[in-house]
């Protein structure tokens, strides 16, 4: 079975290969049959006239500057940057339970309930969280978000420009997003301050757009860069964990508090033609699906305020089913654009078998396998990566990088893609050619998608979130860590 799939794949993949040679192998074999005599009178035979070739070589050179100037623009990512708290922000399982103790002392039941949370999350001992929470009771000012902001954003935007050599008055787009920290003025702002980038850059500050945000970021740099040409864009992503500290007893509130971490990314990207050479890889897709128009859907991962006033973020329980649908109905806009006839020719099949013959048929989920070599899933939570190789059929090796980002940074939000790409390259798999599916969930709720295509090998960095213990990953993440 297995060789008459891959035989199948084979012939369906290469058909337009296999049924071309033999015609040209054909004419091939005609023409040497031909003396060279018979060949000049066919030549001769032909007549040109000098208006015709005229009229056909201004319609060539009109089609191919028209081809040549409706072309988009390529995208190249030339490096990124990603946050590495310092050793003296970690929270330990041990310490994270006392300071539940403490801050809840009022409500055991809350406190055992997020310490089976985070027996079951997936994370490690090394997360870590912004010095305000680490506080008994925690101090989440205004300030002290502002301090996190500029320490996470500030590192990231320092590694970057020391990794690429890019100047701040090189950079003509600046993209900022963070869900849940909006002050005024905004953290682009922020960084335009900071590094007294130009007057006529174009800043961009997106709130509130859950943790798919990046993704969204990565879309709105591609739009502008297709506009602009010569172009830089620094996309700068993050969540401020220090104000959306949940004070309460709501149980689907108290969830982010044992997920979410601390983390930050900056990426640049250029559509310069001389940035080709050196850039990791270069843009191929985005794909965006939004269920917001659904009641279900748009409260599922929701801003609120409990009976007591405290406010947090709510997940509902539908949260899975939700995404579920979410990523059917993007991985089916997503499908056409990068699979081989081979898993289209079979989707299409049983579609068409499930219209017409029997709706009971299970449906065809095709092998993305076959379309990409890497995977980077949001590092939302163990139940998220879970789900999403289940219904991928990934294999173990597929979803280790979000795994092992998950237990080593816990949930970064938009940042944790960055995260997870920097796993593979650690871990020198990265090589010239490989395709990257990167896949988030946002509140809203949002699925975004964004394939990449490795435009180098990469050597393994000596640098970077995961320089001084790559070589301890993977580890084993039991179902349950008991505390």
């Amino acid at each position: 079975m297995p060789l008459l799939k891959l035989g199948y794949q084979y012939l369906v993949n290469h058909i337009l290969t296999l049924t071309l040679v033999p015609v040209m192998a054909a004419v091939a074999v005609e023409l040497l049959r031909l003396g060279p005599g018979e060949i000049v009178n066919l030549w001769n035979s032909l007549h040109f006239d000098l208006v015709q070739i005229l009229c056909s070589s201004f319609f060539i050179v009109l089609v191919a500057t028209v081809y040549f100037m409706s072309k988009p623009r390529s995208i190249y990512l030339v490096d990124y940057a990603c946050y590495k708290p310092s050793v003296t922000c970690r929270v330990p399982f041990a310490t994270f339970m006392e300071h539940s103790r403490l801050n809840l002392s009022n409500n055991p039941k809350s406190v055992e309930f997020q310490m089976r949370i985070l027996e079951r999350s997936g994370l490690g001992e090394e997360t870590c969280l912004p010095p305000s929470i680490h506080y008994i009771p925690p101090t989440p000012t205004m300030e002290a978000a502002r301090g996190e902001a500029e320490l996470v954003i500030f590192s990231a935007m320092d590694s970057l420009f020391k990794k690429t050599g890019l100047k701040p008055k090189d950079v003509d787009i600046l993209i900022v997003n963070c869900s849940l920290f909006s002050p005024t003025p905004s953290l682009s702002a922020m960084v335009i301050n900071k590094y007294k980038l130009r007057s006529n850059v174009k800043s961009f500050n997106l709130s509130g757009m859950g943790c798919s945000a990046g993704l969204i970021s990565i879309d709105l740099a591609r739009d502008l860069l297709q506009l602009h040409p010569n172009c830089n864009a620094v996309v700068v992503s993050t969540e401020i964990i220090t104000p959306n500290y949940y004070k309460g007893k709501e149980r689907a509130m108290l969830l982010p508090n044992c997920l979410f971490r601390m983390g930050g990314a900056a990426i640049l990207l250029s559509n310069r033609r001389s940035e080709k050479w050196r850039a990791k890889y270069r843009l191929v897709h985005v794909v965006r699906t939004h269920k917001g128009a659904d009641d279900k859907a748009y409260r599922c991962v929701f801003e609120e305020e409990d009976r007591e006033g405290n406010v947090g973020i709510s997940l509902s329980k539908d949260l899975m089913a939700i995404a579920g649908e979410a990523l059917k109905s993007n991985i089916t806009t997503i499908g056409p654009l990068v699979l081989p006839a081979s898993e289209q020719l079979l989707f299409l099949v049983t579609l068409i078998g499930r219209k017409i013959f029997n709706p009971k048929w299970k449906p065809y989920i095709p092998d993305f396998k076959q379309a990409f070599e890497h995977f980077c899933i949001h590092a939302g939570g163990r139940a998220v990566i879970d789900e999403l190789q289940k219904n991928l059929q990934l294999s173990a090796e597929h979803v280790e990088a979000s795994r092992m980002a998950l237990h080593r940074f816990g949930n970064t939000s938009s940042s944790s893609l960055w995260y997870e790409m920097s796993y593979i390259e650690s871990k020198g798999r990265m090589k010239r050619g490989d395709r990257v599916w990167q896949i988030a969930f946002g509140s809203g709720f949002k699925c975004n998608s964004a394939v990449w295509k490795c435009n180098r090998t990469i050597k393994t960095p000596t640098d970077g979130p995961w320089a001084d213990c790559i070589d301890s990953y993977p580890v084993h993440i039991p179902e349950v860590v008991k505390l």
